[in-house]
């Protein structure tokens, strides 16, 4: 439930960039090159100015390799033309990122030297820039991308003292943001701030724009003068509304739908992102179609949603369907157990689905229900379907190529990370 507030969004984050700055050692922006953490750097920079605080702001860039043009010139001129006085760290290493564009492949690797001529464009050269070469940050070939962040924040609070890293999420921006902040989880919260979540000992990760609605984004630039990333002009001309323009790894889930949109506004760039990722053009022409999981999934005549699954892991291979078939599994028994939904969705599901319960409260997020299920549902017709089981999300994610189905709240396992790990170590030399 939201709470407002006798104050704006401004004044709010504000308030709370200015705690981060008086609470920890250091402050260090997770810059991405998009409209939130451009907006961020801006306000803890001024902050920082004014305060005579800049020995304590760091920022650092995770470049993907793939990306508008006119994202790389934004960030380049971030890095070389603004916000003097502070640490910059732009990365450009061999992280394996996701790839929703082909089922049997749910990663892809920038910056592979390997393959180095697929490159889809040269790696930049300035005084800021960190690779293979001059990279001091625990690294193993293979490490996925947010793994590798949350060592480099670990690596630089040990050297530098405790650190807040500031990440541009805004809650409204889809369900999972708004769950990373306002479940509230009580061992990881920072002093009870929900917008504050602990990584370990010395780092959390702070969201001081969670509440922010894209709307204030644009004004902020606009009534501060901010430089942004001009693609977002583009964008506008294409037809998007500010809700819609996304500026992120091109192939993840979330780029889907605007993955069509390179073939337009950036011909050269795509040219070279067609034969560096499988599925890329298949994505570019389906992204945002039915025939990728988006937008009113009807269920073919004489199926049910799990007769359906079923014949969707019948045109794959036998080690994917087992894959997803071992997610299924987790769900079962977890859900059979016991599973938290937010709050006013156990009523929804009471009155759809006669075989769940709810149990009590949760012991860990706040205001959350624990309901339990007997039984697998064909179907969920919730508010929030995508936080309860059924055979249908699950034919939704693999119709996604959603490898991992994070869209229904999954990840990788420790077994999954653990044998990629192996596989990684083993052939490491073969190249």
């Amino acid at each position: 439930m939201k709470t407002y507030l006798d104050k704006n969004v401004y004044e709010a984050a504000l308030e709370r960039i200015a705690y981060c700055f008086q609470e920890f050692d250091n402050v260090l922006v997770s810059f991405s090159g998009g409209k939130d953490s451009g907006v961020m750097l801006n306000l803890c920079y001024r902050y920082a100015a004014e305060q005579g605080l800049l020995d304590k702001l760091s920022m650092y860039h995770l470049d993907y390799e793939a990306q508008y043009q006119m994202t790389t010139e934004y960030v380049t001129r971030t890095f070389l033309e603004q916000f003097p006085g502070i640490r910059k760290m732009w990365y450009c290493v061999p992280i394996r990122a996701q790839s929703a564009c082909s089922l049997g492949e749910p990663y892809w690797t920038p910056w592979s030297a390997a393959q180095k001529k697929l490159w889809v464009r040269p790696m930049p050269e300035n005084p800021y820039v960190i690779n293979e070469k001059n990279l001091d940050v625990p690294f193993r070939h293979g490490m996925v991308d947010y793994e590798f962040q949350d060592k480099l924040s670990r690596h630089f609070a040990k050297k530098h003292g405790n650190t807040a890293v500031m990440v541009g999420l805004r809650a409204d921006e889809s369900l999972n943001r708004y769950a990373a902040v306002a479940r509230g989880n009580k061992r990881t919260s920072y002093e009870g701030r929900k917008w504050i979540t602990r990584a370990d000992a010395v780092t959390v990760s702070a969201y001081p724009l969670y509440d922010w609605r894209v709307s204030d984004v644009w004004t902020a630039n606009a009534r501060f003068g901010f430089d942004y990333n001009r693609l977002y002009d583009l964008l506008y001309q294409a037809g998007l509304t500010i809700g819609q323009m996304r500026v992120a790894s091109p192939f993840n889930d979330c780029a889907q739908e605007s993955l069509k949109l390179y073939k337009v506004i950036d011909p050269a760039n795509w040219a070279r992102m067609v034969g560096r990722v499988n599925g890329v053009n298949f994505t570019g022409l389906y992204g945002g179609t039915t025939a990728m999981g988006w937008k009113t999934i009807k269920l073919p005549p004489g199926h049910t949603w799990k007769s359906y699954y079923e014949f969707l892991l019948s045109t794959m291979n036998e080690k994917t369907a087992e894959h997803y078939n071992n997610i299924l599994e987790r769900s079962k028994k977890y859900w059979m157990k016991g599973g938290t939904v937010d709050p006013g969705t156990a009523d929804e599901v009471l009155a759809a689905y006669p075989l769940a319960t709810v149990t009590g409260k949760s012991g860990r997020y706040v205001d959350r229900d624990v309901i339990q299920f007997m039984g697998y549902p064909d179907d969920m017709p919730v508010s929030n379907f995508r936080q309860v089981p059924s055979y249908k999300r699950m034919c939704i994610c693999i119709m996604k190529n959603d490898y991992f189905c994070k869209y229904a709240g999954f990840g990788p396992t420790k077994g999954a990370i653990a044998r990629r790990r192996a596989a990684v170590n083993k052939y490491r030399n073969i190249l």
